[in-house]
Parts: structure tokens; sequence; C-alpha cells
């Protein structure tokens, strides 16, 4: 059996270590924070402990048990706390990076609780890592960057299927519609509508190509990107000219 002491740091370790990864959480405004992070490292701390000292003097020969046997019902247990924090609204699903979280702080709690220094102060200082410096990588070099597509055209049935037919053979998968006309938009002509799509772009698109297959489309009129990037592309199709801002 281990002193008071030994104890009491391994508790206090597995809260400070909990606390870093949930100030990470909180501060990126997730779902689960600070106070979660810090409950879920030590109380499978104090379980690894319960596990290995709290069962001496008892069992066959007097073994106190399996010690594994109550500590591994963490790892599945703390699957049900991660799911409540997973949040899916159409086709986006957030909420799995910090389950992932609360799950390693649950493994990370385990290793302190068995007394594993190295492997639990590791564990931390990767997952940091990961958090904190892989989230900026992945959205730089990985994400699809989105954009707003903004086309003019003659109000007719079909079009914004049309439009969708386009977007597809150019694998753009579309985040949102809204269409404006000279009901809600005064600036608006008279037979015609603005569509407005927010979509998510493939790592290659042709901007000339791909709007011009809109623009070949009956009734279109304009078409113009405006996104994160800052770019304005707009093809005229009366004047027949290209405008690059």
């Amino acid at each position: 059996m281990i002193s008071d002491w030994e104890v009491v740091i391994r508790l206090v370790l597995s809260a400070v270590v909990g606390g870093i990864v949930g100030m990470e959480r909180e501060a990126s405004h997730r779902p689960a924070g600070l106070r979660t992070h810090i409950l879920v490292t030590l109380g499978s701390t104090l379980i690894m402990l319960i596990s290995m000292y709290g069962f001496q003097g008892l069992g066959a020969n007097n073994s106190g048990g399996d010690p594994a046997r109550l500590a591994a019902q963490v790892v599945s247990g703390i699957g049900f706390l991660g799911a409540g924090t997973i949040l899916r609204t159409g086709n986006n699903i957030r909420g799995l990076t910090t389950a992932a979280s609360i799950w390693v702080c649950g493994c990370i709690g385990l290793a302190i609780g068995n007394g594993y220094y190295l492997g639990g102060l590791a564990t931390t200082v990767i997952v940091m890592i990961v958090l904190r410096n892989l989230g900026f990588l992945q959205k730089k070099k990985y994400t699809s960057p989105n954009k707003l597509l903004i086309v003019q055209c003659k109000e007719r049935i079909g079009l914004i299927s049309d439009i969708g037919h386009v977007l597809e053979k150019n694998n753009i998968s579309i985040k949102d519609i809204k269409v404006n006309n000279e009901e809600n938009n005064e600036e608006i002509e008279d037979g015609m509508m603005e569509i407005r799509f927010k979509v998510t772009l493939p790592p290659k698109l042709e901007d000339i190509s791909f709007l011009d297959e809109i623009l070949n489309l009956p009734g279109m009129e304009n078409a113009m990107w405006e996104g994160d990037l800052e770019l304005a592309y707009q093809k005229t199709k009366n004047k027949g000219e290209t405008i690059i801002q």
C-alpha cells in the first residue's frame, strides 16, 4: 500500500493535467471544458487507486483480485460521456475531438493512478500539441475552403436544380442556399432573382471553366465568387467580359 501522501499527489497531479487539457477545450468554446476534463481525469485516477489498493486482503490468497478489472471499465464507460459532446447537424458533425480528449484524459488518469507518471505526463504534452497546433495545420493545409457563389438569373422552374447538378459535377458541396427576388429585395429587377450558395470547394477547381458552365444554363445572367480568400471573381454574360479584383 502506498502512503497517504502518494495518494494525494496522484489525485492532485491528475486534476492538474486534466485541467490543462480542459483549459484548451474551454478556450476553444467546446461543450466539455475545464471542469469536465478535471473530473474525468480525477475520477479515473481514483478508480485506478481503488482497483489497485482498495481490495488488498480480499480475494483468493488475499491477493485483492484483478486490479485491471475495475479500471478497464473506465475506458469503455467514458465513451458514454464523450458521446454527449458529439453534435450532428445535417452532414456536419462536431464534438469528436472533444469526445476523444475526454477519453484520453480518462486514460491519463489511469496511468497516474497506477504511478506511471512518465506515460501520463508525456501523453498530456502530446495531447496539447495535437489540440493546439495540428488543428491550425489541418485548417491551413487540408480543409477545403468555404466560398459564397452568387448568381443572378431569370426566374424559371428547375433553375436551382440545374445549378445543383453543375455543383455536383464539380464535386462542390452545398452548405446553405439563400434566394432573393424582387419581393424581398427592392434592388432586384422584376422577373430576376439572386441566389447565394455557401459551398465547400474541392482541392482543385478551375474557376473560369466552372463559371462558364453556370453561365451557360438557361436564364443565367451573372455569376461571381465571394469567399474567405477575399477573391471576387465576376463574369458578366451579357457584356462578355471577365472582371477579376
